[in-house]
């Protein structure tokens, strides 16, 4: 897979979390964060690994998003917490994984809609 397409992801994954955060407030721009931020992990996953299949990306991300939130139970460093949080909330993990999921949905839908390369 290309690296344009995912690279471009990437930046739309940023742009919506960013105005979901502009344009809502409360536990629907807080929910969407998470779950975009799982997604954002998976981009980042696939762009380091462009041939990683759609369900070990999703698995790396979710259980990367999901020791993130659980290292919040001890302290993180003030200069991490901008990224990483600071406080563990229970419900974040289902929606990492939410996030997880939808990210393999749309890998693996576009992964069958792309015409085989012909070999010889």
């Amino acid at each position: 897979m290309s690296r344009l397409p995912v690279f471009l992801a990437a930046a739309l994954t940023v742009v919506l979390g960013v105005g979901v955060r502009l344009l809502w407030d409360g536990p629907v721009a807080k929910y969407a964060g998470d779950a975009l931020y799982t997604v954002l992990i998976y981009t980042l996953v696939v762009l380091v690994l462009p041939g990683v299949r759609p369900w070990a990306a999703a698995l790396t991300a979710t259980g990367l998003s999901w020791a993130i939130e659980f290292a919040q139970l001890w302290e993180i460093p003030a200069l991490l917490r901008p990224v990483l949080g600071s406080t563990f909330n229970p419900p974040d993990l289902l929606w990492y994984a939410v996030g997880g999921a939808a990210a393999w949905a749309a890998h693996a839908r576009r992964l069958r809609r792309r015409p085989a390369v012909p070999e010889g």
